[in-house]
């Protein structure tokens, strides 16, 4: 019986996530979502179990509600690394989830390391 494709996107998002967790070394997690229409970030602060700062396509001062493609990757990008300084997070590893580090997703974490946070 063939794997369907939420079958396997769950058991990659799970390796991901534990092999991240592994070499993690305190550091909060930049955890991405990606749909068909929107693409969004939170920076987790996994021992806590606190949300330190977040960034959406959904939010109209962005200015691509409704998008998800790599312009609205990097604009949701910058805007996470500008919060996370706020925040006072310099350093945080990169949790892509069970997506592929292509097209928004890898335009977002560029977007993010551009703004001075370090993934």
């Amino acid at each position: 019986m063939a794997n369907s494709k939420r079958t396997l996107f769950l058991k990659r998002r799970l390796r991901v996530r534990n092999k991240l967790r592994k070499v993690n070394s305190g550091r909060p997690r930049l955890s991405v979502h990606r749909s068909n229409k929107n693409i969004s970030v939170q920076l987790i602060d996994d021992v806590n179990g606190v949300t330190l700062a977040s960034a959406s396509s959904l939010e109209k001062d962005l200015g691509v509600v409704g998008k998800n493609n790599v312009e609205a990757a990097t604009k949701v990008g910058v805007a996470i690394a500008e919060r996370a300084k706020k925040a006072g997070v310099e350093e945080a590893y990169f949790d892509r989830g069970g997506f592929l580090f292509h097209g928004g997703v890898k335009a977002l974490a560029d977007a993010a390391r551009e703004g001075g946070l370090k993934i």
